[in-house]
C-alpha cells in the first residue's frame, strides 16, 4: 500500500508541476503497482469441510499424485495464476500452519519450493505450493509456523507467481475440472471426507 500511495502522490505532483507528458511514466508506474498489489475484499463462504481456491486463476490439471508432497497418496489440483488477479494467496482450509522442514528427507519434494502446509483440526493435511520466477524471490508470508489460520485468510503475497499446486488427501471429493476459473477464498476446489 505505501508503494501505491507514493506512486499516486508522485503522479499528482507530476501533473501539477510539469507537463502532462512528464506524468505518463508515473501514471504507468502507478497503474502497474495497483495491479501488482491489489488485494480485493472477498466474501468467504461457510464451508467447514470445503477446500477453497488459494489463488485467482484457472484449473489446468487435476491428477492423482502417487506419493504426494507429504509422501502419501494425494490428489493434486494445479492452477495457472491469473496475472491480472489478486497477488495474495488465501488459506484453503482452517487449521494450524506446519513447518515443512519437519517432513524433510534427503530426496524431499519440499526442497527449493515455496508453499504452506495446513493441518485441520480433524487431521486433514492440505499443502499449497507456489511456483514463480526464481529471480523475483520467495513469496512473502504473513503467518508463522504453529499459528492458526482461518479458511480464506490471507497467508502470503506471491510476487508474480505463475502456478500453484494444491495437494489434497487422496479421498477428497474434487469439485473442479480443467479449464474452470476460480477465485481465491471464494470458490471451492474440493470437499474433505470424514469416515
Amino acid at each position: 500500500m505505501p508503494w501505491i500511495l507514493s506512486a499516486l502522490a508522485a503522479l499528482a505532483a507530476g501533473v501539477a508541476l510539469a507537463d502532462w507528458w512528464a506524468a505518463v511514466p508515473l501514471g504507468v508506474l502507478a497503474a502497474g503497482l495497483v495491479l501488482l498489489f491489489q488485494d480485493p475484499w472477498r466474501d468467504i463462504p461457510a464451508a467447514p469441510l470445503g477446500v477453497l481456491a488459494p489463488v485467482d486463476g484457472v484449473v489446468t490439471e487435476v491428477t492423482g499424485s502417487g506419493p504426494g508432497i507429504l509422501d502419501r497418496e494425494a490428489v493434486r489440483v494445479t492452477l495457472g495464476i491469473n496475472n491480472l488477479g489478486a497477488y495474495t494467496a488465501r488459506s484453503p482450509i482452517e487449521g494450524k500452519v506446519l513447518d515443512p522442514r519437519d517432513n524433510l528427507s534427503d530426496h524431499s519434494r519440499w526442497l527449493d519450493v515455496h508453499g504452506m502446509w495446513v493441518r485441520s483440526d480433524e487431521g486433514d493435511d492440505v499443502v499449497v505450493l507456489v511456483h514463480g520466477p526464481k529471480w523475483f524471490g520467495a513469496p512473502r508470508a504473513f503467518l508463522g509456523y504453529g499459528e492458526r489460520v482461518g479458511q480464506g485468510q490471507r497467508f502470503a503475497f506471491m510476487r508474480l507467481a505463475r502456478t500453484a499446486e494444491v495437494y489434497l488427501p487422496a479421498d477428497a471429493h474434487v469439485r473442479v475440472e480443467a479449464g474452470q476459473r476460480v477465485r481465491a477464498g471464494t470458490d471451492s476446489l474440493a470437499e474433505l471426507r470424514h469416515r
